[in-house]
């Protein structure tokens, strides 16, 4: 009872901030929690006859796991959603901590705010854009990079049949589109720093690259620790639109750029086989729960206040 009582002692002493919680708390159960129960499809031959609950359990359980893995292509899409949000996560914490790092040591406001407002405008561009974008730069017999080729009496250059170099190309776009999106957060961090750090080091004779070593990464180490755990928990899940709209059913660059999203995507609009959808989605949040407990695990070793629990 005095449990009882101290919780909604807490309710009434922080309604407010409770009511402005609520809206996302009720997004957050409909959209995450909810959605959850169709879990129990992976294991399940589903119609949509009999629904959810009323379609038949599947012998063995295992059945859409199986045929999951079958042909072996949901294991290059593990390896290549892995790789590639790897590649993401490394350059994308580089450009976005560095590009931070850049802006919180310049001095004309003027100046910091217009090119903050260009590197913060991809971010608005549609993903469908950006593929259109991408067309018209990699086409083979009119994108602008052969025509330049051409210019330089080089031969052109079939982009969409060479899926080794779309590595290097998602990494592009990606940073391009996402950097000062992702950098706002390490810009707060430098922002909250009190200046008395700084001025103590001055006072001891650092340079500017010494404060930026000695003081501004060690006190947003935090925080980037943070934002890699979260990185590292969607490591499983790949932008959707991004690779759809830049790839799309190319199967000549699957070697590469095939990741679990579109692969399910694909079965599930040639097979319609609910089943194994969900069991690809149940598989995609088992490892990516799995990697965010060792991540944050390793955290907790390096800095405890990095950690998320």
């Amino acid at each position: 009872m005095k449990k009882i009582s101290l919780f909604f002692r807490e309710m009434v002493k922080n309604r407010a901030l409770y009511l402005m919680f609520l809206p996302a708390a009720i997004v957050m159960i409909l959209f995450n929690y909810l959605p959850m129960f169709g879990l129990i499809t992976a294991f399940k031959d589903f119609n949509f006859a009999d629904g959810i609950f009323g379609s038949p359990w599947i012998s063995p359980v295992t059945k859409n796991f199986e045929y999951l893995f079958a042909s072996g292509s949901a294991a290059r899409a593990t390896f290549n959603t892995i790789f590639l949000n790897l590649l993401f996560i490394a350059f994308g914490l580089l450009f976005e901590l560095g590009c931070a790092l850049m802006f919180h040591e310049l001095r004309s406001r003027k100046f910091k705010t217009s090119v903050q407002f260009g590197i913060f405008l991809p971010y608005f561009i549609s993903w469908i854009v950006v593929g259109l974008f991408a067309y018209n730069l990699f086409n083979y017999e009119h994108g602008s990079l052969n025509a330049i080729l051409a210019v330089f009496g080089r031969e052109p250059v079939n982009w969409y049949e060479n899926p080794r170099m779309w590595i290097v190309i998602l990494v592009i776009f990606r940073i391009w589109k996402m950097t000062g999106y992702g950098m706002i957060m390490y810009i707060a961090a430098l922002g909250g720093i009190d200046t008395t750090y700084y001025e103590a080091a001055r006072i001891d004779g650092a340079a500017r690259w010494q404060l930026v070593r000695h003081v501004s990464l060690p006190l947003i180490a935090p925080t980037a620790i943070t934002l890699l755990l979260l990185n590292c928990g969607k490591i499983m899940n790949a932008d959707f639109g991004m690779f759809y709209s830049l790839i799309g059913n190319n199967a000549q660059l699957y070697l590469t750029t095939d990741v679990l999203d579109t692969f399910i995507y694909r079965n599930l609009r040639l097979n319609g086989d609910v089943g194994m959808a969900s069991a690809a989605g149940f598989y995609q949040s088992v490892i990516s729960t799995t990697i965010l407990l060792i991540m944050n695990r390793l955290a907790r070793r390096y800095n405890p206040d990095g950690a998320l629990f």
